[in-house]
């Protein structure tokens, strides 16, 4: 089981797939669920009244997994050799540890948490702020494309989607953009355009993300307890953050960053594994 992440839809999950990769459709028979709220499953864009646009509902990752949970069943699958996923793709993949965790024998979960951050808070409300600022968004009701919004709010990402290393080091130059501005505008403004021409969409994922913590949505409602609920599964787990990235990183040691609590928990687990990924100046 292999969850998309934040936009993501299915074909963006398959440069990891491929003969001789370590997800491997000759080895194994792989399922890349569309997310609920972006696009392609059920969405604010494509949902009747009247829960359509503003009036969708929130979405969790606990109602993410409990989707594909029924998705796998009804194929007769019983047991998953593994879950990963990248970013939200990652707290979905948590999500199903704790949910299913006689049926989930290794999660691999890759630059994301159990629990959103209050930095990545910050970062979501930013975004959010800049779209719903266009009076074209009409608390969700609009009639015409917010672009203004979308445009905002896709140049605020822009400082948070990739490194400071990938700003300093100009790697946008290697992707064939001519300078900052074009890159503004032909990746990030051109990513969120078409992408996010339904704006619900967009403003529909970040309760996905922002409020998200699987020890609220599973068993441990009451107790708070991260680690407990985080810990219920007996599944090999192998968590991977990236020591760069932003939101993600596992070097900074910082209190509230995701990565060190990824690592009390899998600390708190025995059997479990924390690993840093070393690599380039492009993750965010």
């Amino acid at each position: 089981m292999y969850p998309t992440w934040y936009s993501g839809r299915h074909w963006d999950n398959e440069w990891l797939i491929g003969d001789g990769m370590a997800l491997d459709p000759v080895k194994y028979f792989i399922i890349v669920p569309n997310m609920l709220g972006n696009g392609l499953s059920s969405s604010p864009s494509n949902t009747p009244p009247p829960y359509d646009a503003a009036r969708f509902p929130d979405v969790t990752f606990y109602d993410q997994v409990e989707q594909q949970h029924k998705l796998v069943t009804s194929f007769g699958i019983e047991t998953l050799p593994l879950v990963t996923g990248w970013s939200m793709g990652a707290g979905q993949t948590y999500q199903w540890a704790v949910s299913y965790p006689d049926m989930v024998q290794r999660a691999c979960p890759f630059c994301g948490s159990s629990k959103t951050s209050e930095h990545n808070v910050v970062f979501l409300e930013g975004v959010k702020s800049a779209l719903t600022a266009d009076a074209a968004f009409k608390e969700g009701s609009y009639t015409e494309k917010p672009a203004k919004g979308l445009r905002a709010a896709a140049r605020v990402y822009a400082g948070w989607g990739f490194s400071q290393a990938f700003y300093w080091q100009q790697e946008y130059k290697t992707m064939g953009y001519s300078s900052l501005e074009d890159f503004l505008v032909g990746f990030w403004e051109g990513f969120f355009g078409p992408r996010m021409a339904v704006a619900n969409q967009l403003r529909e994922r970040y309760p996905t993300e922002d409020s998200q913590w699987v020890v609220r949505q599973y068993r441990y409602e009451n107790s708070g307890n991260l680690p407990r609920a985080v810990g219920v599964s007996p599944a090999q787990r192998h968590l991977m953050p990236h020591p760069i990235d932003g939101r993600w990183s596992g070097s900074t040691g910082r209190p509230a960053s995701t990565a060190s609590t990824a690592a009390r928990t899998s600390a708190a687990v025995t059997g479990r594994s924390f690993r840093g990924r070393e690599s380039s100046s492009w993750p965010r």
